[in-house]
């Protein structure tokens, strides 16, 4: 079925919500933490460290904040290249360069800004495991700006 009319709107909600929910399970295979406490560290980001002893609803302010995250990180794809990637068969490649750019801002910007103030723990396993967990969200949010938006 095509599209009559390109969709910012679709593009953002669609790649917004799969990106951050596929992210969540990266993180937790990453990790080796089970999906709720990953959504509890996230809410910890916002309420401090007291919101890891929290229950259903820090996890749940959690997945809320992961889909808040990730819609604007859509947004920001969408409308500023989107539709110029949707015109080209380098959409991937756009997708995981700008993977690139949401690893660092979130790994070296958000996390260390966040009521945890934690800086990310250097290895070569987990620098290597999260950046290709950024290039699969970027991917995802290019792929979905391309469904979306090609005329």
């Amino acid at each position: 079925m095509t599209r009559s009319r390109p969709s910012p709107l679709a593009a953002i909600l669609w790649g917004g919500l799969v990106a951050g929910t596929l992210d969540i399970g990266a993180a937790s295979l990453i990790s080796g933490l089970s999906p709720v406490v990953i959504l509890k560290y996230i809410a910890a980001g916002l309420l401090g460290k007291g919101a890891l002893a929290g229950g259903p609803t820090e996890a749940a302010l959690g997945m809320l904040l992961q889909w808040a995250m990730s819609l604007v990180i859509a947004a920001v794809f969408v409308l500023l290249v989107g539709r110029r990637v949707a015109a080209t068969r380098q959409w991937p490649v756009w997708g995981v360069a700008y993977g690139v750019v949401v690893f660092a801002v979130m790994n070296y910007v958000v996390v260390p800004l966040s009521a945890l103030h934690k800086v990310p723990h250097f290895s070569v396993f987990s620098f290597v495991a999260n950046l290709a967990a950024m290039l699969l969200f970027g991917w995802i949010i290019a792929l979905f700006a391309r469904r979306e938006l090609a005329g």
